[in-house]
C-alpha cells in the first residue's frame, strides 16, 4: 500500500498542531500517526483523501503557528495502521522553531470567571495560549522540558491532556489548583493568609506599589489615576520622567487612551504588547512627562485579568528593576532587590526559565520599538539567494540583541539592554550560551560592529570563530533590506540611516547618513553636516552641549550664551576649537537634542535616552513647509531662522513641525535623486531616529511616489543591527 510523509516546517510546536492534525485525520478517515521531532512535525498518513488532507494543513493550520513549508513524499506501507494516533516525541536537537508566549484565549479568560475546578485560578491554559518560551528549557517542546516538570498533572488534567479532542492536549504547562502553581501575597517575605488577587487589589486601590511576578519577570504596579502613588513609584525606582506603561482591560483603557481599530488588533494580538496610543490627558501629568502618547495593554496571563477585574482601573505596569538592570525574575531576587521598591508581592512558585521585557509596538505608522516577549524567538525567512550557513551575529552596545541564523531563518533575539550596565552585559553573554544550546546553533561565523569598545565586539573577538566586523550604518541598511526580503542580487538601495551615533567607516562617527548599497557593501553618498560633540559622551546626556556647537557654527553664539549663561561655554568652545574630547559626529540624534536644548526642552541633562527627541516630537504641529537646510545637508541655515522664528514668537508646536519636515524634506531630496538618476533601485529607512513616527511619515510624504522599505517588524533602533550584520556576513561568505 501506498501512504504518503508529510514534514512540516515552521512554528508548529506548542501550537496544539498534533491534535489539529489528529481531527483532519478523522475528518478525512485516515490512518497513520502524528509527532513532533527536531525538525517540526512528521506526518505518516494512509486513506483516500489524502490530498485533501494536505491541502488543510496550511489552509486550517492553528492560530499560533506558521506554517513555512508541508513536504510531502512516499511511504510504503506494509502493514496498515487501524487507526490514526499521536505518537511520542523522537530525537534531540533543534531544527524547529519555538512558539513565543501567548497572551490568554477568549475561552481560557472565559473559565477563570466561570464556575468550574479552573474559575479564579491564575495559571489556567490551553495550546492555544499561555507560557511557551518563558518556560522551555530544551526541545522538543514536551513537559519535561519546561519549568512545568515540578508540577506532576493530578488525574484530571492528565486526562484532559491525552484527549485529542480537549483544547488542552498536550498543553504543556496544564494545571489546575489542585496540582498546578500556586499564587500568594506577601509582605516582607511574609505570606498573608487570604486571597491573593483580593489583597493585590486592596492594597492597589490604597495606593500601595506592588511587585507582581508574570510571564518573564516581575512588573511594579500602582493605581495609574493615583498621582501620589505613581510619584512614590519614580522615587522609589530613580525613574524621573521615562514614561511608564500601562494595562487595563480595553474599555478602561479607551477612558485614558484614543484606540483605533487597527491600535485595539493589535492589543489583542496573541503577542500582546505594549502599544504606543495618543492620550486623552485624564491621567496624572507624572505618568508619561510631556509626552502625547501612552504605552498601554492589555492583560495576557489569567492572573493579570483576574487582578485588573478585582481592581477595577487602569494599572501602572512597569518592568520589576532598577532602572537600567535587567527585569528580576526569581522569587528570592525579588525579595532582594525589589524590597525598597515594593509594599507587597503578589507571587507564585513556577519558575521563569529566561527573563523577557514586554514587547514594544505602534499600529500606525507600524512599527516595533522594542522587540520582546510575544514576538520571541519566533523567526523571520532570509530573503531569496541566501545559503543555509549557521551565523551567529551580536548586534551593537545599547538595546542589546542577537540574531542566530540557521536553515534559512534568522532568529532575532529579545530585548537585552544597554550593555553598558554591567548586569545587562552579563545576560548578554548568558543569552548567548542559551539561544545557542536551545536552538542546537554551531556558527561557522560571528559578526560584530566596528566599534572596537563595544562589549558585544569584544564577546565577538573572544569566542575564537571566524570573524566579521560589520560598518553601525551598513548594518541598520542591510536589516531594513533583509525584513523586506530584498534579494541578495536585488541591486543596490538608497539608505536614509539616522541615528545617534555609530563608528564610521573613516573612524569618525557617523549618525546622519545616505549610503548607496547593499549586503555586499556600500558607500557613503552623503552626510548632515559634522558638528563637535562637546564633552564626548556627555554630549548625549546634556542637550545644551549640542545647542551650543550647532549654534556656534551657524554664527549664533551670542544665543548660547543668552540660553545657557550658567554652563561652562568657554571652556566647551576651547576644548572643540582644539579637539580636546570634541570629536566631529553627523549624528541626527545630537541634532535633536540640539534643536530640543534651543526650545528649552530638558536642555540641562536627559533623564532617559531619546527624552529630548521624545518630547520635541509631542510637541510637533500639522505638517508642512520645513525649514531650509543649506548645501552639504547643513542645519545652520535652519537654526538661523528657528532664532528668528523664536523672536517673532512662533509656537514651539509649528517650530518642531517645521524642524521634522525639514530634516525629512531635507535627506528625501538627497536620495529621490539617486533613485531618479538611476543609481537606486529603491529606499530604506533605518536607524533609531526613525522610531519618531512623525519624523517617518513626513519622509514618507516627501518620497511619494519611490519604492519604499521601511521597518515594521524588526525594530529600526540597535535592536535590529544584528540581523543587519548577519546578512551581511552571509553575503560575505556566499562571495569567498
Amino acid at each position: 500500500m501506498n501512504g504518503i510523509r508529510i514534514r512540516v516546517r515552521g512554528q508548529v510546536q506548542g501550537v496544539g498542531f498534533r491534535p489539529f492534525v489528529w481531527q483532519l485525520a478523522q475528518e478525512f478517515g485516515l490512518t497513520g500517526k502524528v509527532l513532533n521531532d527536531p525538525e517540526g512535525v512528521l506526518i505518516h498518513a494512509l486513506g483516500p483523501q489524502v490530498d485533501e488532507f494536505v491541502a488543510a494543513i496550511s489552509a486550517r493550520a492553528p492560530k499560533l503557528a506558521r506554517v513555512d513549508a508541508v513536504e510531502v513524499s512516499d511511504w510504503a506501507v506494509y502493514t496498515a495502521p487501524v487507526a490514526f494516533v499521536i505518537a511520542p516525541s523522537q530525537g534531540v536537537g533543534a531544527e524547529t522553531r519555538v512558539t513565543p508566549d501567548a497572551a490568554t484565549c477568549d475561552a481560557c479568560r472565559d473559565e477563570v470567571f466561570e464556575p468550574g475546578r479552573r474559575q479564579g485560578y491564575a495559571f489556567t491554559n490551553c495550546t492555544h495560549c499561555g507560557p511557551r518560551f518563558t518556560i522551555l528549557n530544551g526541545l522538543p517542546y514536551d513537559r519535561a522540558k519546561t519549568t512545568m516538570a515540578a508540577f506532576p498533572m493530578c488525574p484530571a488534567c492528565r486526562a484532559d491532556y491525552e484527549n485529542p479532542a480537549d483544547r488542552r492536549f498536550h498543553a504543556q504547562p496544564i494545571a489546575c489548583p489542585d496540582c498546578g502553581p500556586r499564587l500568594w501575597y506577601e509582605i516582607a517575605g511574609q505570606e498573608v493568609a487570604g486571597d491573593a488577587i483580593a489583597l493585590a487589589a486592596q492594597a492597589l486601590r490604597r495606593g500601595s506599589i506592588l511587585a507582581i511576578k508574570g510571564l518573564g519577570g516581575f512588573h511594579l504596579a500602582c493605581d495609574a489615576r493615583n498621582g501620589q502613588a505613581v510619584a512614590v513609584l519614580r522615587t522609589r525606582k530613580r525613574r524621573t520622567s521615562k514614561p511608564f506603561a500601562l494595562m487595563g482591560i480595553e474599555a478602561d483603557l479607551a477612558e485614558v487612551a484614543v484606540l483605533g481599530t487597527v491600535d485595539r488588533a493589535l492589543l489583542r494580538d496573541p503577542a500582546a504588547p505594549v502599544v504606543l496610543v495618543a492620550s486623552r490627558g485624564a491621567l496624572p501629568e507624572t505618568v508619561a512627562p510631556g509626552m502625547a502618547q501612552l504605552g498601554v495593554m492589555l492583560p495576557y496571563t489569567p492572573l493579570h485579568h483576574l487582578l485588573l477585574a478585582r481592581f477595577g482601573g487602569v494599572l501602572v505596569m512597569t518592568s520589576g528593576n532598577l532602572s537600567g538592570e535587567p527585569q528580576v525574575i526569581g522569587n528570592d531576587e525579588a525579595r532582594e532587590k525589589l524590597a525598597a521598591f515594593a509594599d507587597g508581592f503578589l507571587m507564585h512558585d513556577r519558575d521563569i526559565a529566561r527573563r523577557l521585557d514586554d514587547g514594544v509596538e505602534r499600529a500606525h505608522p507600524r512599527m516595533v520599538l522594542r522587540r520582546a516577549r510575544g514576538r520571541v524567538p519566533g523567526t523571520l525567512p532570509l530573503p531569496p539567494g541566501f545559503s543555509g550557513a549557521q551565523v551567529l551575529a551580536l548586534g551593537g552596545q545599547m538595546k542589546g540583541a542577537i540574531c542566530l541564523v540557521k536553515n534559512g531563518q534568522a532568529m532575532l533575539s529579545h530585548h537585552l539592554g544597554d550593555l553598558d550596565d554591567a548586569l545587562c552585559a552579563e545576560e548578554f553573554t548568558k543569552a548567548i550560551a542559551d539561544c545557542t544550546a536551545l536552538f542546537d546553533h554551531h556558527p561557522q561565523t560571528v559578526a560584530c560592529d566596528l566599534h572596537p569598545g563595544y562589549r558585544a565586539t569584544r564577546e565577538a573577538e573572544g569566542m575564537g570563530l571566524p570573524l566579521i566586523r560589520v560598518q553601525h550604518h551598513q548594518a541598520h541598511l542591510a536589516a531594513c533590506l533583509a525584513e523586506n526580503l530584498w534579494p541578495l542580487d536585488g541591486g543596490p538601495v538608497a539608505g536614509i540611516v539616522l541615528d545617534g551615533l555609530g563608528l564610521g567607516a573613516d573612524g569618525t562617527i557617523w549618525g546622519g547618513e545616505v549610503l548607496l548599497g547593499d549586503y555586499k557593501g556600500f558607500r557613503r553618498v552623503s552626510y548632515l553636516k559634522p558638528a563637535p560633540l562637546p564633552g564626548g559622551d556627555m554630549a548625549s546626556r546634556q542637550p545644551w552641549r549640542n545647542a551650543l556647537a550647532r549654534l556656534d557654527q551657524a554664527g549664533l553664539s551670542e544665543v548660547a550664551d543668552r540660553l545657557f549663561p550658567d554652563q561652562p561655554r568657554e571652556t566647551l568652545r576651547t576644548a572643540m576649537a582644539r579637539g580636546i574630547n570634541a570629536p566631529l559626529s553627523s549624528s541626527a540624534g545630537r541634532l535633536f537634542d540640539a534643536v530640543a536644548a534651543l526650545l528649552g526642552i530638558v536642555p540641562d541633562a536627559q533623564s532617559y535616552e531619546g527624552e529630548a527627541a521624545m518630547r520635541l516630537e509631542a510637541l510637533a504641529g500639522p505638517p508642512g513647509p520645513g525649514y531650509a537646510f543649506g548645501p552639504g545637508l547643513d542645519p545652520a541655515p535652519m537654526f538661523r531662522t528657528i532664532v528668528q522664528d523664536l523672536s517673532d514668537s512662533v509656537s514651539t508646536a509649528m517650530i518642531s513641525a517645521r524642524f521634522h519636515d525639514g530634516l525629512a524634506q531635507a535627506f528625501a531630496a538627497e536620495v529621490r535623486a539617486l533613485v531618479e538618476g538611476g543609481q537606486a533601485q529603491a529606499v530604506a529607512l533605518s536607524g533609531g531616529c526613525f522610531q519618531n513616527a512623525r519624523l517617518l511619515t513626513a519622509t514618507l510624504a516627501a518620497l511619494e511616489g519611490v519604492p519604499m522599505l521601511t521597518h515594521r517588524e524588526v525594530p529600526a533602533n540597535d535592536g535590529g543591527l544584528a540581523l543587519g550584520q548577519a546578512v551581511i556576513a552571509l553575503a560575505q561568505m556566499e562571495s569567498v
